[in-house]
């Protein structure tokens, strides 16, 4: 009984140890469990997390194609646009360039004009004929409020106002868009307005992006026809100057032409009377040059002197009707130049040789300071040396005893230079731009006392021009003055 006894309690231990043995197992096992289920759990929030993230990368994607596709777009619609500088053909490029590649399907542009006191539309995309007509009155019937938004100059949109707000409802009533932006067109000169960009759908919404977009599209309208207009204005500039440039040449020509006229009346009439000269000074000369040699008897000695002093005078006027008929035959092209090869050096020594008996009589220091290799020039010698002779002959009378005359001659880049300076009284600087004219004689002493026609340098200057050459002066007064010309080097065939 005993051990029967024993052997259940033995039994019942070894059932409790059993069952404590599976209760601890199933507490392992549901522990197990519970992190298995946490884990799951863990893993069906990562995954939610992964499926949010993806459809927010998804979003964001479309956000960047989105703006990408409208910056592209915005890209070629302002190098478009830039390519024209005729204002009506700037909208008509906005609406041939694919505008709804910016992400809207609708757009305007107005543009305000004062002349007649409303907005004028220039541009319309995405809107049937009957809304064009609808939309322009309901535009111009609040057009102060448009004026004020353009006044403004800041970029507006339908996020820019709470939804619904009678502003958001207005526009969106007049433009048949659920969602808009406005951005004013702003050019530095002419009409300013504004660009409107829309879509019907609500649930496409505007971004800060799309609203840079369409601001930076205004502006660049803006600049185009500011570019446009100054264009414009420069053309039309450029064509009131030409049309003035082309009457003031008619003008010129008119005057150039009468002067030639006059010109030649000039020469002619200078022509005719030297010559009508000519033939009583003949008589004169000889007539008095009969009584001075006495072949009509002999004459009291006051009467030779006076005689000789018609003599002297004719020969004057002589000398000085000559000088009127070389100037008059060279302005009038009459004038022919026996044109020869020439040695200038020559010319110079021989114009020299003339001058010299003066220059000793006077005490003046002659020197010829020529190139030893000097080109020759194509020339008429006579001419030349009458050049020379009055050079010479000037300078001679208005420099002092122990002066100094010196003729310098240079030839460079084809041309031949040549000089003549002296150290006399020289002149002052409103004389130099006068001396060349015809009968100008500088108000000095020596011309108050020595008598002149004031024709040589007159013709000196025919001479020089009639060479292809140029003459000018430098001088100051007591310093002297130089005379220089040039003429060009011949050239070799």
């Amino acid at each position: 009984m005993l051990l029967s006894l024993i052997s259940l309690l033995l039994v019942i231990a070894a059932m409790s140890a059993f069952i404590m043995f599976k209760i601890e197992r199933i507490k392992k096992l549901q522990t197990t469990v519970d992190r298995l289920k946490k884990s799951v759990e863990e893993m069906d929030e990562q995954a939610k997390l992964i499926v949010r993230t993806d459809i927010e990368l998804n979003r964001t994607q479309e956000e960047l194609d989105k703006k990408f596709s409208g910056l592209f777009a915005l890209q070629r619609l302002s190098r478009e646009i830039s390519t024209t500088l005729v204002e009506s053909q700037i909208f008509k490029l906005i609406e041939s360039a694919s505008f709804e590649d910016l992400g809207f399907e609708k757009a305007w542009a107005f543009l305000w004009s004062a002349k007649e006191n409303a907005f004028i539309p220039y541009l319309t995309i995405g809107y049937a004929p009957e809304d064009i007509e609808k939309i322009k009155p309901l535009v111009n019937a609040e057009k102060d409020a448009y004026l004020s938004l353009v006044n403004n100059g800041k970029t507006f949109s339908s996020i820019s106002y709470p939804l619904n707000g009678p502003l958001h409802e207005k526009i969106s009533h007049t433009f048949k868009a659920g969602n808009f932006i406005i951005s004013p067109i702003l050019p530095k000169e002419g009409n300013k307005g504004f660009f409107f960009a829309g879509t019907e759908n609500v649930d496409s919404a505007i971004t800060d992006a799309d609203e840079k977009l369409i601001t930076i599209l205004s502006n660049q309208i803006g600049q185009a026809l500011e570019n446009a207009r100054l264009f414009e204005n420069t053309w039309r500039a450029q064509q009131e100057l030409e049309k003035k440039v082309e009457e003031r040449t008619r003008e010129l020509t008119s005057a150039f032409e009468e002067v030639n006229k006059i010109n030649k009346r000039k020469s002619d009439f200078i022509s005719s009377v030297s010559h009508e000269l000519r033939t009583p000074l003949t008589s004169i000369k000889g007539y008095a040059a009969i009584l001075i040699e006495g072949k009509l008897g002999e004459l009291p000695q006051a009467a030779k002197e006076r005689l000789e002093k018609i003599n002297r005078h004719s020969d004057e006027l002589v000398h000085m009707v000559n000088d009127l008929l070389d100037i008059a035959r060279i302005e009038s092209g009459r004038q022919v130049m026996n044109m020869e090869h020439q040695d200038l050096k020559a010319i110079i020594f021989s114009s020299t040789d003339i001058m010299s008996i003066q220059c000793r009589n006077k005490n003046v220091e002659l020197v010829t300071d020529v190139q030893e290799d000097i080109p020759a020039v194509l020339a008429d010698r006579t001419q030349l040396e009458r050049v020379f002779i009055n050079l010479l002959g000037n300078a001679v009378k208005f420099t002092p005893e122990k002066g100094k005359i010196t003729i310098r001659a240079r030839s460079k880049d084809n041309i031949i230079q040549v000089d003549v300076s002296d150290t006399g009284i020289g002149m002052p600087p409103e004389a130099l731009g006068k001396l060349f004219e015809e009968f100008y004689r500088v108000d000095n002493p020596i011309n108050q006392q020595v008598k002149g026609t004031g024709l040589g340098l007159s013709l000196v200057k025919h001479i020089i021009e009639a060479h292809k050459g140029k003459i000018w002066v430098e001088s100051k007064p007591g310093k002297g003055s130089t005379f220089s010309f040039t003429l060009p080097v011949l050239e070799e065939a």
